[in-house]
């Protein structure tokens, strides 16, 4: 075997992540594609691999350490819709947002941000529903550099989190600002904390 070619490398794994292309297997088989995937720097897999167990209700202390881990293998090939640190309450974020469907093509993104409350609230994270002709992590950047900016997302602002909202890009601007507001809605009556969404 040539140097630097793992064996028992993962088969690569591709898809949006509501799709849950892993949902099929036992969870050891889960586990065990998810360290070959990581031992294999594979970031795609590792991530599929991370977000299914994460769906399934794995323990936040084991997530956040395979998180670490692939993030310290795998930078590079990490899809943007896998979160960088756990949230107990991102599967309820999936069930949620995957209720709306936009009606037309247009040129607006839907967007969800993760805030944090560690300092002031008992659940220490809170999100922020925004809509943009940008992309979302483009305009997550704005909002961090003051342009045209929420306050909660300038002072508390963590990572945008694409995954739940990745079927709401490319949207008309007509559904985006309805969907924006039905989201957060949603959301707030699902039990979270909840900026923007006007």
């Amino acid at each position: 075997m040539s140097a630097g070619v793992v064996q028992n490398a993962p088969s690569a794994v591709s898809g949006p992540a509501a799709s849950r292309p892993l949902r099929h297997l036992e969870t050891r088989a889960v586990s065990a594609r998810m360290e070959a995937a990581i031992a294999a720097g594979e970031g795609v897999t590792g991530a599929h691999c991370i977000h299914e167990l994460w769906m399934r209700g794995a323990l936040g202390i084991d997530i956040d350490a395979a998180l670490v881990r692939l993030w310290q293998r795998a930078t590079a090939s990490i899809p943007d819709w896998l979160p960088m640190r756990h949230i107990d309450w991102l599967p309820l974020a999936y069930e949620v947002a995957a209720r709306f469907q936009a009606r037309r093509r247009g040129r607006c993104n839907l967007y969800l941000v993760l805030l944090d409350y560690r300092d002031s609230r008992p659940e220490p994270y809170g999100i922020y529903v925004g809509e943009t002709r940008y992309s979302p992590a483009d305009r997550f950047d704005q909002h961090k550099a003051g342009i045209r900016a929420a306050g909660s997302v300038l002072r508390r602002g963590l990572e945008v989190l694409t995954g739940p909202t990745a079927h709401l890009q490319k949207i008309s601007r007509a559904d985006a600002l309805d969907i924006e507001e039905r989201l957060a809605l949603a959301l707030a009556a699902a039990g979270l904390f909840v900026q923007g969404g006007h």
